[in-house]
């Protein structure tokens, strides 16, 4: 029976492309190498899902690892500081969502390609409580590449034994294809979110709105 629900962030909690894509921006214009490149939206929702260090490769591919690594770090953290002043979009339903699967008794954890601090920034914003469900956390775990360098199969199955989930009781929920590969990596069945920026292959089940979540739970653990 599936107890523990693991998220994906970008494009199936929230769509936080067009805030990501004004901090980044303003740190490219500052920086002489980088103040010709111009980043849209779109070029964003290319880059969701990935690394920080393959966003770098896509994004800057004219200048050295070096100076790319260091523009990127400038980009994450000036991203975490606008993102606290200008929230992502939380997509319609998702806080009733999260609500409901507590109400239900599932678990709720967030694994991301993302950079560290970028989860607790969501979290901050959506004004959830990280924590055991027995102290009311909202969010119980979650793991990222910014804090462990591992991709996202990798991560999935870190917090899965962190926190002792068997993978029979576990589904991941994303909207890309690195998201489904992820959860076969790790073992644990995919549930497609369709409102995202991603196509899948094969997953498990499909939503089309993140208020369906908690019915397709119901029906995959019959």
């Amino acid at each position: 029976m599936i107890r523990n629900v693991i998220f994906d962030v970008d494009g199936t909690l929230w769509d936080s492309a067009r805030q990501v894509t004004a901090a980044w921006q303003e740190v490219l214009d500052r920086h002489p190498e980088t103040k010709d490149v111009k980043i849209t939206v779109d070029d964003m929702y290319r880059y969701m899902g990935h690394t920080m260090y393959e966003i770098s490769c896509m994004m800057l591919p004219d200048i050295s690892e070096e100076l790319r690594a260091l523009i990127m770090q400038d980009c994450m953290e000036n991203e975490d500081q606008y993102l606290r002043a200008h929230s992502g979009d939380f997509y319609p339903g998702c806080m009733e969502t999260i609500e409901r699967l507590h109400e239900e008794g599932y678990r709720v954890y967030i694994v991301s390609n993302c950079q560290d601090g970028y989860i607790e920034t969501l979290i901050e914003d959506a004004g959830w409580i990280l924590g055991p469900v027995e102290v009311e956390g909202d969010v119980q775990d979650f793991e990222c590449y910014g804090r462990t360098g591992k991709k996202k199969g990798s991560n999935i199955r870190l917090l899965m034994e962190r926190n002792g989930l068997l993978k029979e009781s576990c589904v991941y929920v994303g909207d890309t294809a690195m998201d489904e590969a992820g959860a076969a990596q790790a073992g644990i069945r995919f549930i497609y979110a369709s409102y995202g920026f991603g196509t899948v292959a094969n997953p498990k089940a499909v939503i089309h709105e993140i208020s369906e979540l908690p019915e397709v739970l119901q029906r995959l653990s019959k």
